[in-house]
């Protein structure tokens, strides 16, 4: 067995990315061999020093990648981010600090850079607390039960002036880009989409063999304005009786105003042969169930942890939000590898900008980097924490002044998953 100390951690050259891509499939169980222009596609993330990989006698071993993200915060401004994915070791290779390594590169660059956060979408929920990370946003899937709902089954198109049109791939390239940047602007917790999104949502570049052309569809207001766009599969299921079962899939829909995804919504539950519509991961206070006149029909399906958060820089991060009420919070923050810990004054005022500056005075709340990344989108509450033993109040009362202070009346969404 190689030792921990000979093993290499670096970033990969671009001569061993196909070595690298096998590691990557391995590691999330699909084929291990890429077909050429699968391979050649992928090479589009290919950014200098951003993917990184471990390796054994030269053989890749474990594998990381990095991208520059923008985040969006309470109160619509953006920070930069440092956006983690493809993030595998090789089931050989496991507990011998490989991840710890490649995070430790990664976040100490992204600080030297002068991003605010790190990001990433967790698929196990242990892995990355012990490196900083707290969930920040939550998402929830909701399944339509379509006959249930109580729509007209007879519904040929929105009642406000609006109309609903199918687009093709070329459209959305065109018209998506705009109408997710009005989306992202007002939504804390959403993230920017690179022209490299749009082209792989709409199969221009293809990272999978067996990718799928989705129906797209666009809500135009009264006046011709895009507002809300949505794409979708359906399958083909017939019941015994020879009776339509199928089931319409939302990959995403962006709705600018509540008229454009009622719209949107009542479109999918109008499609001949669907009577199950699953809605994708939506904010976990989405309106969709409420604009079914029976919001019953609409059943949670999965409710789970989506966008976590590792804070690199406090004063920044906090200065960056807005704030629900005036008021002051002294807050000490642990952080065990080093980048952002210490005690902080955070000062709140009534039009609800803050600002942050470390302080010597005594702390009225107590907890690790992690929890304050879990409150700092406005999602989680400090009085539960405290509860659950994650945060510890200094002065009575201080859990529920900064629930007062950081938490939001809509909850944070992170509609992308990267």
């Amino acid at each position: 067995m190689t030792s921990r100390a000979a093993m290499d951690v670096r970033p990969i050259a671009e001569t061993e990315f196909d070595d690298w891509n096998r590691t990557l499939n391995t590691g999330f169980l699909r084929e291990p061999t890429s077909p050429p222009e699968v391979v050649d596609a992928r090479r589009r993330h290919f950014l200098p020093g951003r993917l990184l990989g471990a390796f054994d006698e030269g053989r890749c071993v474990a594998t990381f990648r990095s991208f520059a993200q923008e985040l969006t915060v309470v109160g619509g401004a953006t920070v930069s981010a440092d956006a983690i994915t493809n993030v595998t070791v090789t089931a050989t290779h496991r507990r011998r600090g490989l991840l710890t390594r490649m995070m430790a590169q990664d976040l100490a660059a992204a600080k030297e850079n002068g991003d605010v956060v790190a990001t990433l979408i967790a698929a196990e929920y242990p892995i990355y607390g012990r490196y900083g990370f707290g969930p920040a946003t939550t998402a929830t899937e909701w399944t339509i039960d379509v006959p249930r709902t109580g729509l007209d089954p007879r519904w040929a198109g929105p009642d406000d002036g609006g109309r609903i049109d199918l687009v093709d791939g070329e459209d959305v390239r065109k018209l998506g880009p705009d109408l997710h940047e009005r989306l992202r602007r007002a939504q804390p917790g959403a993230v920017s989409r690179t022209d490299l999104w749009w082209r792989l949502a709409t199969g221009a570049v293809r990272f999978h063999p067996t990718w799928s052309e989705p129906c797209f569809a666009v809500y135009r207001s009264a006046d011709g304005e895009v507002e809300g766009m949505v794409a979708y599969r359906a399958d083909d299921t017939w019941g015994d009786a020879k009776q339509p079962l199928n089931t319409a899939s939302v990959d995403w829909l962006i709705g600018v105003t509540p008229a454009a995804e009622r719209a949107l919504w009542h479109y999918l539950c109008s499609i001949d042969w669907v009577v199950k519509v699953k809605s994708g991961w939506r904010a976990p206070d989405d309106l969709l169930p409420h604009f079914l006149p029976d919001p019953r029909a609409a059943a949670v399906t999965t409710q789970a942890d989506w966008l976590w958060v590792r804070i690199l820089d406090v004063v920044r991060a906090l200065e960056a939000r807005t704030y629900e009420a005036a008021g002051s919070l002294v807050l000490e923050v642990s952080d065990r590898d080093g980048l952002t810990g210490g005690r902080y004054r955070l000062r709140a005022s009534a039009d609800g900008s803050g600002s942050c500056a470390p302080t010597g005075e005594s702390a009225d709340l107590v907890l690790d980097v992690s929890d304050l990344a879990a409150l700092w989108l406005g999602d989680e509450s400090a009085v539960r924490l405290a509860a659950l033993g994650r945060v510890r109040e200094e002065r009575a009362g201080a859990a529920r002044q900064a629930d007062a202070l950081l938490r939001t009346s809509r909850r944070p969404w992170c509609p992308d998953m990267f």
